[in-house]
């Protein structure tokens, strides 16, 4: 009894530190919180689509903590030091599930069947075309008008002593377009190396499309207060797919050399962002292409930011990663109290390419129903 009392005493210190150390103030976990076991708590937060909504909150040895509902499985704080000691949210997160229900963009998301876009939201398998909605001018965007973002997922938090989460939830055969009944998993781990790891797994009755991902926009500086131009990027990749007038690729696989897409070095992404050619309002919002050998886990994106001294990488199985740099937000959404506007977060989506389902090109993602899917994501935040 007493190493309880004891536990909940450090838990709810760890909470009030996170919660007060910084300037940008986080969605509350603390408020009727219950530990469920040493590292998970977790609260009611609403109820939608007859379905309870709960917060569950992720704290790891060093007082880091990552906040996730089971509503989209978002991701809707992950609170870190920075160089100062200051703690506040490194990804955009809103106060409440009321707030979520308003349909943001995407923030801290789970993306599925399909993260990014699918052209004309339609594509043939099998010899048959299936339609989708058109939730994004004339195409599809990360699953259609009620994707994976927008569903309460089954929530169990691990059974051993690690901070973990698991996400479960059943796509039925014909739901937003997409053929086959899909069993998704998705688990959600907080290391003590202060890493949030992801992995992915899938299994369908039918062939279908799947390309999942998390739609986490980053500002490292702990504030919207602040623009992401100051942010430096670097990507493992060599090269990008460009993009249409309505950002479906074209199908070409373009070298970034000589151009304002290179992030073979760490580059500025204020430097370059504004002569971005060609579709992408404001900045970048494409698809790179990982430099690989094979689908092992490796280091493909790193982040950093001299204000705060953090460093985000990006480690990930998958074959390319979405470089978004937040261009279409405009205020509407309140995170910690501040408005997020244009450029104040980026989002680094790992993932197959847009539109493989039309682009024989490209690798597929196609889940065969004697096939399982699995993918593995990992981001860790350090100090420099």
């Amino acid at each position: 009894m007493n190493r309880l009392i004891c536990h909940v005493a450090m838990l709810s210190l760890i909470t009030s530190i996170a919660s007060c150390g910084g300037e940008n103030k986080q969605p509350s976990t603390e408020n009727s919180a219950t530990m469920i076991k040493q590292g998970v708590t977790t609260k009611d937060w609403g109820e939608t689509d007859g379905k309870k909504v709960q917060l569950f909150t992720l704290t790891n040895k060093n007082g880091v903590t990552v906040s996730i509902t089971n509503y989209g499985g978002i991701v809707t704080s992950w609170v870190t030091p920075d160089k100062h000691g200051n703690r506040s949210s490194v990804v955009v997160g809103l106060d409440s599930l009321q707030d979520y229900l308003k349909k943001p963009p995407y923030f801290g998301a789970l993306i599925g069947r399909y993260g990014n876009r699918i052209g004309d939201a339609k594509f043939k398998l099998d010899g048959k075309t299936y339609t989708l909605a058109a939730n994004n001018g004339k195409n599809n965007l990360h699953g259609g008008n009620k994707g994976f973002d927008k569903v309460v997922w089954d929530a169990t938090p691990a059974a051993d002593s690690t901070p973990a989460l698991t996400l479960s939830y059943l796509s039925k055969d014909g739901e937003e377009g997409f053929p086959g009944n899909l069993k998704v998993t998705v688990v959600y781990t907080l290391t003590d190396a202060d890493e949030l790891n992801i992995e992915y797994t899938a299994e369908t009755d039918k062939a279908t499309p799947v390309n999942l991902t998390n739609h986490s926009y980053f500002n490292l500086t702990g504030s919207t207060e602040n623009t992401i131009l100051n942010h430096s990027l670097q990507l493992v990749a060599d090269h990008f797919t460009p993009v249409d007038t309505t950002l479906i690729p074209t199908g070409e696989i373009k070298a970034v050399a000589g151009t304002p897409f290179d992030f073979t070095k760490p580059e500025v992404i204020g430097s370059r962002i504004d002569a971005v050619p060609g579709a992408a309002p404001g900045g970048y919002d494409h698809n790179y292409v990982i430099n690989r050998k094979d689908s092992s886990l490796q280091l493909v994106a790193t982040l950093t930011d001299t204000t705060s001294g953090r460093k985000l990488e990006v480690f990930t199985t998958e074959p390319g990663i979405q470089f978004y740099s937040g261009n279409f937000l405009n205020g509407t959404f309140v995170s910690g109290g501040k408005p997020v506007n244009f450029r104040t977060a980026l989002c680094l989506e790992t993932q197959h390419f847009p539109d493989s389902p039309n682009k024989p090109n490209f690798p597929t993602t196609i889940l065969q129903p004697n096939q399982k899917y699995h993918s593995v994501t990992k981001y860790k935040v350090s100090l420099q």
